[in-house]
C-alpha cells in the first residue's frame, strides 16, 4: 500500500519527482531568508518607536511608512533588473545574483546608526524578493511535472510564511544586534547548495540551442538513468523530443516577440484575470497587514500582547499555504481563490465591526476576537489568494508571452504593494482601523465576483499551450 503510494505522480516522493523536490527546497532558502526580513520588521519597529535598542528612533508617520514601503520600491527594481537578465543569464544565475541584496541587508542593520540605513536595507530586501517571485515561479513551471506543479509553487509561499514566523518570533525575543549573525547564515548555505546542487533548466538550455546540456538537465530532473529500462528511457526521450520541438519552432520568434503577440486572442482574454489576481492579491490588504501586524493588534480594542498575537498569525500563515499544496492540484486553482476572497472579504469585513465597536463599548472579556477573525482572515487568504497566486498568474498567460508578461505583471503587483505598505499606516491613522479593514474587505467582495464568472481553471494545463 505505502509502495503504491510513492508511485502515484503526484506523490512528492515519487522516484521521478525526488530532484524536483530536492531543488525545490534547496532554492526555497532564500525564500525563508526573505520572510525573516519582512517579519522581522513587525515587532522591530514596536521597539524603534518607544526606547530604541539601537541609538536612534522610528516615530513620525513619515518614517513608518517609508521604512515599510521601500521593500515595495526595491521589489519593483528586482522584478525589471531579473525580468531583463533572465532570458540572458538563466536562471541559476539569477538565482544566486539575488542572495546578494537579501546579504547586503542584514548587514545595514546591524550598522544602523539612522532611518536611512533601514531604507536601503528594506530597499536591498524588496530587490531581493522581487527577483525572487520573478525567477522562482517560471524556473519551477520549467522544471515541474504538471500534475505536482501547483504543489511546488505553493511552497515559495509556503517558505516565505515560515520565515515570516521566523522573523515575528526573532524580532520579538531576540537582541536586535544578534539577529543579522544568525540569519546571515541561510543566504551563505543557499549560495552553496545552488552553485553546487541546482541544474539550470531545460527548457532555457534549449531556447540557448545547448541541446546536450538541456537532454542531461531534463535527465537529471526526471531522474533518468542509464540503468532504467529501455521502455522507461524511450519514453522519457520522447516527452524531451516534444519538449525541444515545441520549442525549437518557438525560438526564432522568442527574441522577436511584438506587440502584436501581445494583442493576440489568447493574450487579450488574460489580461483581465491577470489584473484582478493582481488587486486582490494586494489590496485585499493581506501582504501589508503582516508588516504592520503588531501595530493593527495594538489598536484592534483587544488586550492581548499584540507580539504574541503576530507570533500565532505567522503559524496560521504556515497552516494556510501548506494547506494549499495539498489541495492546489486536487481542487483545483479556481475553487481555492473563490474560497479565498470570500473568507477575507467576511473576515476583514467583520473585523472593522468589531474595531467600531470595541471604541465606544468595554470589550475586555472579548479581547479573543480580533485574533480569532485575523487569524481567519489570514488563513483563509493563504490558501488561494496567495498560495496559488504565483501558479495562477503564469498559467493564465499563452506560452509565447508568458515569461515576458508574468515579468510586468509582477511588476505591477510590486508597485503595488509599494502603494499599499505606504498609505496603510497612513489610511490607519486618518482613517481609523476600522474604514481601512472595510476597504479592503471591499475590494475583495469585488474580486470575488469577478473570479465566479471569469477565473479559468488552470490546473494541469500544459507549459507548452496556450
Amino acid at each position: 500500500m505505502q509502495l503504491r503510494l510513492f508511485q502515484r505522480p503526484n506523490c512528492l516522493l515519487n522516484r521521478r519527482n525526488r530532484y524536483q523536490l530536492l531543488t525545490t527546497l534547496l532554492i526555497n532558502v532564500i525564500s525563508i531568508s526573505h520572510g525573516i526580513g519582512i517579519g522581522w520588521l513587525s515587532p522591530t519597529l514596536r521597539k524603534l518607536q518607544s526606547a530604541s535598542p539601537v541609538g536612534f528612533e522610528v516615530q513620525s508617520e513619515f518614517e513608518i511608512s517609508w521604512v515599510g514601503s521601500m521593500l515595495g520600491m526595491g521589489s519593483v527594481t528586482g522584478n525589471i533588473l531579473v525580468g531583463c537578465l533572465l532570458g540572458r543569464l538563466g536562471s541559476k544565475r539569477c538565482l544566486l545574483l539575488i542572495a546578494i541584496p537579501h546579504s547586503c541587508l542584514w548587514i545595514l542593520v546591524y550598522f544602523a546608526q539612522s532611518v536611512e540605513y533601514l531604507y536601503v536595507g528594506r530597499l536591498l530586501a524588496g530587490i531581493c524578493g522581487g527577483g525572487m517571485y520573478i525567477v522562482h515561479p517560471i524556473f519551477l513551471s520549467e522544471i515541474a511535472d504538471a500534475n505536482i506543479r501547483g504543489t511546488f509553487s505553493a511552497m515559495v509561499m509556503l517558505s516565505v510564511n515560515v520565515g515570516i514566523l521566523v522573523g515575528y518570533i526573532m524580532g520579538t525575543h531576540l537582541p536586535y544586534y544578534s539577529i543579522p549573525f544568525v540569519v546571515l547564515i541561510l543566504p551563505l548555505c543557499y549560495l552553496i547548495s545552488v552553485l553546487l546542487l541546482v541544474k539550470e533548466s531545460p527548457m532555457h538550455l534549449i531556447r540557448i540551442g545547448k541541446y546536450s546540456a538541456a537532454e542531461r538537465s531534463f535527465r537529471y530532473y526526471k531522474n533518468i538513468k542509464d540503468s532504467d529500462s529501455i521502455h522507461d528511457q524511450n519514453r522519457a526521450m520522447e516527452e524531451f523530443e516534444i519538449m525541444k520541438i515545441a520549442l525549437a519552432k518557438g525560438a526564432p520568434l522568442q527574441d522577436a516577440i511584438t506587440l502584436k503577440d501581445f494583442c493576440s486572442r489568447p493574450a487579450l482574454k488574460a489580461y483581465g484575470p491577470a489584473l484582478v489576481l493582481l488587486i486582490a492579491n494586494q489590496f485585499s490588504g493581506l501582504f501589508t497587514m503582516v508588516n504592520y501586524m503588531s501595530d493593527i493588534f495594538a489598536n484592534s480594542g483587544s488586550t492581548m500582547d499584540p507580539d504574541t498575537c503576530t507570533i500565532i498569525i505567522g503559524a496560521v500563515q504556515i497552516l494556510g499555504t501548506y494547506v494549499t499544496t495539498l489541495l492546489c492540484d486536487i481542487c483545483g486553482r479556481k475553487l481555492l481563490m473563490l474560497v479565498s476572497t470570500a473568507g477575507v472579504a467576511i473576515s476583514l469585513a467583520a473585523f472593522g465591526l468589531f474595531t467600531k465597536y470595541a471604541q465606544s463599548h468595554d470589550v475586555g472579556e472579548y479581547s479573543w476576537i480580533p485574533l480569532l477573525l485575523m487569524s481567519m482572515d489570514i488563513f483563509l487568504g493563504n490558501i488561494g489568494l496567495v498560495g496559488c497566486f504565483f501558479v495562477s498568474l503564469v498559467e493564465i498567460f499563452p506560452v509565447k508571452i508568458r515569461a515576458k508578461a508574468a515579468s510586468m505583471a509582477i511588476v505591477v503587483c510590486s508597485s503595488f504593494v509599494f502603494v499599499m505598505l505606504n498609505i496603510f499606516p497612513i489610511c490607519m491613522k486618518q482613517w481609523g482601523i476600522s474604514a481601512t479593514m472595510w476597504s479592503c474587505a471591499g475590494v475583495t467582495a469585488l474580486c470575488f465576483l469577478y473570479f465566479t464568472f471569469f477565473l479559468k481553471e488552470t490546473k494541469g494545463k500544459s507549459m507548452l499551450d496556450d
